[in-house]
């Protein structure tokens, strides 16, 4: 299942998330799913494990262009001559010569005395060049989508925010899908803790199916784009299988009111994430 980007290219709507493998551990995790089923890879400069995620590409032995590739700019890489080195390095480290979608993975106002406009300007030159399909941006804010969209020429394809039953982003996803910005959900499964939710298991026991597909399925439903991270395969297959489930209209919204609001929030606040405090989704 497929949803058309901005740019007019397809990305797979269900992808797989490699926060927290190892690069020892990846080309096995990215290669078991793709064995499953996936065609959509998600990694990131500062997850560290961009070789081992295109050595299982390579291993998995799917031809690269069946494959959308993502990878993310790190923290301590914005500026200029940075984000021109640290693309190179990591295609090297993908084995690639393309990327299908670069992201900056966070928008640190709080640093490089606000300029994030620099940054995205240098990721514009990579669409024009070949070496990136399509730029976008993580965990931007609507009122950081606003400055960005006045001072740069593309329109971003993807803002990958935070986004689970217990913290749906509501604000910035509403303001994505109303300028063309395709949402991408980190931690869909809310780092496992929507599985244990009353209205997602009773869901899941009427449809005979798991949890997680019940919330995989959700983000689905809602037009957004998940990538889900196991290294299990046989959970990597179950996630998969959200694909073929389908919610009622009143499963959707009883998912939707389990929303807190910014109190459901697992992950760092946007407006307050700096260049220096680790790994992050």
């Amino acid at each position: 299942m497929d949803i058309t980007l901005n740019t007019g290219s397809p990305i797979p709507q269900l992808g797989f998330g490699t926060y927290k493998i190892d690069d020892g551990g990846a080309p096995e995790a990215v290669a078991g799913a793709i064995a499953a089923g996936y065609r959509h890879v998600d990694t990131a400069q500062m997850y560290g494990n961009e070789a081992g995620v295109g050595a299982g590409i390579a291993q998995s032995g799917v031809a690269r262009e069946d494959i959308f590739l993502t990878t993310k700019l790190d923290n301590p890489n914005h500026r200029p001559d940075d984000v021109r080195r640290t693309l190179g390095e990591s295609l090297e480290r993908l084995g690639t010569d393309y990327v299908d979608l670069f992201l900056m993975h966070w928008p640190l106002p709080g640093e490089y005395d606000g300029d994030f406009i620099s940054t995205y300007r240098v990721m514009e030159e990579f669409v024009a060049s070949g070496e990136v399909r399509a730029i976008g941006v993580s965990n931007f804010q609507t009122h950081h989508l606003e400055k960005l969209m006045a001072a740069t020429q593309i329109v971003p394809a993807v803002n990958q925010i935070e986004i689970h039953p217990r913290f749906q982003n509501r604000t910035v996803a509403a303001y994505c899908q109303a300028h063309g910005i395709a949402v991408e959900s980190w931690s869909p499964l809310g780092r496992g803790r929507s599985l244990e939710l009353p209205a997602i298991v009773e869901i899941a026991e009427r449809l005979g199916a798991r949890p997680a597909q019940v919330v995989l399925a959700w983000h689905l439903a809602k037009g957004f784009v998940a990538i889900p991270k196991s290294i299990t395969p046989a959970r990597q297959v179950e996630n998969f299988g959200a694909l073929e489930l389908e919610l009622s209209a009143g499963d959707v919204a009883a998912i939707d009111a389990l929303d807190l609001g910014e109190r459901g929030r697992v992950g760092m606040n946007p407006d307050t994430m700096e260049r220096g405090e680790g790994a992050a989704e």
